[in-house]
């Protein structure tokens, strides 16, 4: 069989099977276990050999899961989960906001800054716009924010979630295209704190526009003493935590796993000593004799939340290996590769059609579809071509264009997959056509970085390389 009839019978299948609501794991599983006893079982009987093919493609495959570099993915995900579930993370919005005092769109700031910090620990963007979609947008759209406002910015975070470490989806992405995961998580500082401030001007320049889009409204006065009681006691020690990981990655003290496993260390203490320690010291015996309950009901939802999407992970990057492995004993994906870089275009053209084909596949599925699809076809291709900066920085360099492409298509309308969620939780009246309207300033954003990390490579290779 010809090589591109493998291929689109395997993507075909698996793209029918997710169309009918397939999990896309389970779906990746039995189209290559499928494929791989048509085209390396033997059928002279039933008998041990006739499984040998299959046997040796589920081994390779098992062997890819079995590696120290995934466990950072549970550990980010139980460190945000914990975040959410203590209440440390509400504290932490309550105490920006507060400190912002009068400034115009300050709940527009505030959801930048603490959707980022809750996308980027749960590693789900979706997840991040249903829950600040849920909490924000009625209570902005009450004080009068315009869609623009209080809609944008949420379906805006997704891009700093996918950048800013500790990125669990950044981590999968690692291990699938078997990049350095520290140096990985590091090259996407940079990027991340540069889209971080194009989304601040573009809120401030939003504001100096149009004034109605965010309105001033009366807040009670906070005294300079208690905003630094606020900032240092609900800010800085969350903050810390994030930081703490990020230096300990940067700077080769600790793994990314060990770093991801000091991070929900750093988070449970930090728990205790707001849940118990200092109610016990201010001598609150009601929330001291409520500890055990709340903790207890606080690390179970952590647990049973970083564990369910842990087992997906999984499941999803074994059917990634059983992929890879099918196209390369079948010669599809050799085959392939000879057949793109048989074309008579620039290496630059070829990265643009590789960012085009991520946008259009991120209208219909979801980022870890996304990278099951491209992540064995499109890294050899990278391989192959030369931007002379090295391959180790040019794969770091493609994987992070490869991040950001993918966010990009979750708000690209108009099937978008975060625009529909984003319908899902807005108040009632909120029209699709809005949300599409609130998420194009913030694209642009996104693809704005992309120009700069496309003509400025070191945006992205310097610190990650910076100390070796």
């Amino acid at each position: 069989m010809e090589w591109y009839w493998i291929l689109a019978a395997l993507l075909g299948s698996t793209l029918a099977l997710m169309f009918i609501g397939v999990p896309v794991g389970i779906a990746f599983i039995l189209v290559n276990t499928v494929a791989a006893f048509i085209l390396f079982g033997r059928f002279s009987g039933f008998d041990a050999n006739m499984f040998a093919g299959i046997n040796q493609l589920t081994d390779n495959a098992f062997a890819n899961m079995a590696i120290f570099a995934i466990v950072p993915i549970p550990m980010f995900l139980l460190m945000g989960e914990l975040f959410f579930h203590t209440g440390l993370a509400g504290r932490m919005f309550n105490a920006v906001e507060n400190l912002m005092g009068r400034a115009p769109a300050r709940l527009s700031y505030v959801t930048v800054a603490g959707g980022t910090a809750f996308a980027t620990l749960s590693g789900s963007s979706m997840g991040s716009t249903a829950l600040l979609g849920t909490l924000m947008v009625p209570e902005m759209t009450a004080r009068g924010y315009k869609k623009s406002m209080s809609i944008g910015p949420i379906l805006g975070t997704g891009g700093l979630a996918m950048l800013i470490p500790p990125s669990a989806l950044a981590v999968l992405l690692g291990t699938l295209a078997e990049l350095d995961i520290a140096k990985l998580l590091i090259a996407g500082i940079v990027p991340g704190l540069i889209l971080a401030l194009m989304y601040t001007i573009l809120i401030y320049v939003h504001t100096l526009i149009d004034p109605d889009a965010a309105p001033v409204y009366d807040v009670q006065w906070i005294s300079w003493p208690q905003r630094a009681k606020m900032f240092f006691t609900d800010v800085v020690p969350m903050v810390s935590v994030i930081i703490m990981v990020i230096l300990l990655i940067m700077f080769g003290i600790a793994t990314p796993s060990e770093s991801a496993a000091y991070g929900s260390l750093g988070v449970i203490l930090l728990s205790i000593i707001y849940l118990f320690v200092v109610p016990l010291l201010m001598g609150d015996t009601e929330r001291v004799r409520a500890f055990w309950s709340e903790f207890r009901v606080a690390l179970w939802k952590s647990m049973w939340g970083a564990s369910r999407v842990t087992i997906i992970a999984l499941m999803i990057l074994f059917g990634s290996s059983l992929f890879s492995n099918v196209l390369a004993a079948s010669g599809a994906s050799v085959a392939l590769i000879e057949w793109v870089t048989s074309f008579d275009v620039s290496g630059l053209v070829m990265l643009l059609i590789m960012f085009g084909i991520l946008l259009l596949l991120g209208m219909f599925m979801d980022q870890l579809a996304m990278m099951l699809l491209t992540v064995p076809i499109f890294f050899p291709i990278m391989a192959g071509i030369d931007f002379g900066m090295g391959p180790e920085r040019q794969v770091i360099w493609f994987a992070v264009i490869m991040l950001l492409a993918m966010e990009i298509s979750f708000t690209t309308p108009p099937f978008g997959l975060l625009l529909f969620v984003m319908q899902g939780v807005a108040p009632p009246g909120t029209k699709f056509s809005e949300i599409c309207l609130a998420a194009i300033p913030y694209m642009a954003c996104a693809m704005l970085l992309v120009a700069l990390i496309l003509a400025f490579p070191p945006l992205v290779t310097w610190l990650p390389f910076l100390t070796g």
